[in-house]
C-alpha cells in the first residue's frame, strides 16, 4: 500500500511538471522569448563633445580636446591578467594599479574598461602599434575640456566635472546620471543642458556569459551647441590685467542694453585643474581656503557700498524735494547725531549737491538723509533695484540687503536710530549690495533712466537670442534728476576737486563720469569703489571697479585708469 501511495506521489510531480513545461513552451513562450532577446542585447555608451564658447568676435573661450585612455575587453581573468601585465610594461605603470582600475570598473566581460585614463599620445601610438599583438587591449579617444584663457575666464565660464549626488537627484529626471560630466559655476552651468552632448550608443549582443557575439547597431552621438557670448576676450583681459593679483572685481557693461563686456573677479582658480581630475574631493582645500577663490565677487559677493549709494540718497532727496538745487549744509568736518559724533573724511565748508557729489561729502549726506528718513532711502533704494537680483544668467547670484526700520524690528528685535539713518545715507550699516548692482544704477545715469537687465549669452548654435535677453524699463525718475546727476558725475572726474579727478587725464582720449566709494569695515582695511561709464556723451560703458578690503576708491580709480587706457590703446573705445 506505501509502495502504491509514493508511486502516485512521483506520477503527481512527473504531472506537475509536464503541465508547468507545457505552459512554459505554450502560453508563456512569447513573453520568454521576449525577455531573451533583451538579455542578450547590451548598450555600449558612446561619448560625444560638449559644446564650444565663443566670444562676441568669435573667439574661442573654451574648446574640447581629445585626451586617450588604455581600455581592456577581456572575458577571462587570465586574458586580463595578460593584458593588464602588458600595459603596465609599456606604460611604465605599477601592475597592481591597473589590476585595482580593472576591479574598480569592470561592469561585464562585454563592457572595456578604462584602466589608464589621459594618457601620453607617445604611449597611445605605442599601443595602437602593438594591439595586434594584444587584441584585447585598445585605445579611446575621450573628449576633455580646454581653458585656452585659464585663470582669466574662471568665473565667468566656470568648470566641469562629474555629477554630485546632491545634483543626481534633482536632475535624474532631465536624462542625468551618475559618472555624467557637467558644468559647476559661471557659464558651464547655467548653460549646462545647451553644452551638454547627446550621447550615442552601440548595440551588441552577448551570450549567455556576457561574452561579445556581434555588433548590431550603432547610433552616432550629438555634440553640444555653440555659445556665443557677450563678453570681448580682448577687453576681459585687460581687466584682469588691471586687477592684477588684488581681491575684487572689475565688471564692464553695454548701458544701452545690459550686455556684459567683461567679468573679472579674484581670487580666481584654473578651470582646467577639474578637467583630469575624478571628483570634487580632490579640491578641499581649493573648497575651504579662506580668500574664497570659486566665490564669484561680482555677482555673489554682498558688500557696503560706501558713497556710491549717495547717488540713490541724492535721486530720493531731489524727487520728493527734500533737498533742492540751493540747499546747502556747512561741513565743518563732522555732525553730531544723538549723541555720537558723525565724522566726514575732510572740511568741505559750505556745500550744495553738486558740490557734496563731487567732494563725497558725509555730512551733506549725513543731514540729507536724515531729512529724508529711513522708510523713503529704502524706498528710492528699492526704485534701483537694490534688494533683489538682476537677473543675470549666471548662477548664484545674491539679492543683496536693503534696511528699514520694520526689518529691523522684524529680525534683528531692535529699534531704528537716527544713528542708523545717517549710515544708511552713505552706504554703511546694514545695507549690502553686489558690484553688479552698482553697475546697473551706474547704468540708469549713463543711459538718462532706464534699468537694463545685464546678460552674457548672445546666441546659441548662431542663432541671435539676444533679443530675448534684452530687458529694459524705465525707472521712475524725473528727467532733471537724472539730468543733475549726470552732470554731477562728470564734475566729480573734471573737477580739480573731484574725487575721481586721477581719471581726468590727457592718456585718457575719453570723458568718464563716475563716483568713488570707500567702505569702512570693521577690524580690516575699508572696501574701495568706483562706478562710472565713458564716453559722456555717448556712453557705451558703465564701469565698476571693487577692491576688497583695497583702502578707499582712490586706488578703484587707479584700475578703471588703468582699464580706460588700455581699452582706448586696443581700438575698444
Amino acid at each position: 500500500m506505501r509502495i502504491k501511495i509514493f508511486r502516485w506521489l512521483i506520477a503527481l510531480v512527473f504531472i506537475f511538471l509536464m503541465l508547468g513545461l507545457a505552459d512554459l513552451q505554450l502560453r508563456q513562450s512569447k513573453k520568454l522569448r521576449q525577455l531573451s532577446n533583451k538579455n542578450c542585447l547590451r548598450l555600449i555608451p558612446q561619448e560625444g563633445c560638449r559644446g564650444k564658447i565663443l566670444d562676441r568676435n568669435g573667439e574661442i573661450i573654451v574648446d574640447n580636446y581629445l585626451s586617450y585612455d588604455a581600455m581592456v575587453l577581456a572575458d577571462s581573468p587570465l586574458k586580463a591578467s595578460q593584458a593588464l601585465l602588458e600595459l603596465a610594461r609599456i606604460l611604465n605603470e605599477d601592475p597592481d594599479k591597473l589590476k585595482r582600475a580593472f576591479r574598480e570598473g569592470f561592469i561585464a566581460p562585454f563592457m572595456p574598461v578604462a584602466v589608464a585614463k589621459n594618457i601620453d599620445i607617445r604611449q597611445a601610438i605605442a599601443l595602437e602599434e602593438l594591439k595586434g599583438g594584444m587584441g584585447n587591449v585598445f585605445i579611446q579617444p575621450h573628449p576633455l575640456r580646454k581653458y585656452p584663457y585659464a585663470r582669466m575666464t574662471s568665473h565667468l565660464i566656470g568648470y566641469v566635472n562629474e555629477i554630485d549626488h546632491w545634483r543626481l537627484t534633482k536632475l535624474a529626471d532631465y536624462g542625468y546620471k551618475t559618472k555624467d560630466i557637467m558644468g559647476f559655476g559661471g557659464v558651464e552651468e547655467k548653460y549646462d543642458y545647451f553644452l551638454r552632448q547627446e550621447e550615442g550608443a552601440l548595440s551588441v549582443e552577448v551570450d549567455h556569459r556576457g561574452r561579445l557575439v556581434r555588433v548590431i547597431g550603432f547610433k552616432p552621438s550629438k555634440d553640444g551647441k555653440e555659445l556665443s557670448l557677450t563678453v570681448d576676450i580682448k577687453a576681459q583681459k585687460i581687466a584682469e590685467d588691471a586687477l592684477g593679483q588684488k581681491s575684487g572685481c572689475v565688471i564692464l557693461m553695454d548701458p544701452n542694453n545690459g550686455e556684459i563686456i567683461a567679468l573679472s573677479s579674484h581670487p580666481d582658480f584654473n578651470p582646467s585643474d577639474f578637467v583630469k581630475k575624478r571628483s570634487l574631493d580632490s579640491f578641499s582645500d581649493l573648497f575651504s581656503r579662506k580668500d574664497s577663490p570659486l566665490t564669484d565677487r561680482a555677482i555673489t559677493g554682498m558688500y557696503p557700498p560706501g558713497s556710491v549709494f549717495k547717488l540713490v540718497v541724492a535721486s530720493a532727496a531731489l524727487e520728493t524735494k527734500k533737498v533742492d538745487l540751493d540747499t546747502g549744509f556747512f561741513c565743518s568736518g563732522s555732525v553730531n547725531v544723538g549723541k555720537r559724533k558723525f565724522a566726514c573724511w575732510s572740511k568741505h565748508g559750505q556745500q550744495d549737491l553738486m558740490e557734496a557729489i563731487k567732494h563725497s561729502c558725509n555730512v551733506f549726506f549725513y543731514r540729507t538723509g536724515l531729512a529724508l528718513g529711513p522708510d523713503l532711502i529704502s524706498e528710492y533704494a528699492l526704485r534701483f533695484s537694490f534688494g533683489k537680483t538682476t537677473g543675470i544668467d549666471l548662477p548664484y547670484e545674491e539679492s543683496g540687503l536693503v534696511p528699514s526700520p520694520i526689518w529691523r524690528k522684524v529680525t534683528r528685535f531692535k529699534n531704528w536710530y537716527d544713528g542708523d539713518t545717517a549710515n544708511f545715507a552713505i552706504g554703511q550699516g546694514d545695507l549690502l549690495v553686489t558690484p553688479l548692482q552698482v553697475t546697473r544704477m551706474m547704468a540708469v545715469f549713463a543711459n538718462q533712466g532706464y534699468l537694463v537687465k545685464p546678460y552674457i549669452l548672445r546666441s546659441v548654435s548662431g542663432k541671435d537670442i539676444s533679443g530675448y535677453q534684452k530687458k529694459i524699463s524705465r525707472i521712475p525718475l524725473k528727467e532733471n534728476t537724472v539730468q543733475y546727476i549726470r552732470k554731477a558725475l562728470k564734475e566729480t572726474v573734471s573737477s580739480p576737486g573731484g574725487t575721481a579727478h586721477i581719471l581726468s587725464d590727457p592718456q585718457i582720449p575719453v570723458s568718464v563720469a563716475g563716483k568713488t566709494g570707500t567702505a569702512q569695515v570693521s577690524g580690516s582695511l575699508a572696501h574701495g569703489w568706483f562706478a562710472g561709464f565713458f564716453p559722456f556723451d555717448n556712453p557705451r560703458y558703465v564701469i565698476c571697479v571693487f577692491l576688497e578690503n583695497g583702502g578707499s576708491g582712490y586706488w578703484a580709480c587707479g584700475v578703471a585708469k588703468e582699464i580706460i587706457e588700455n581699452m582706448s590703446l586696443k581700438g575698444l573705445i
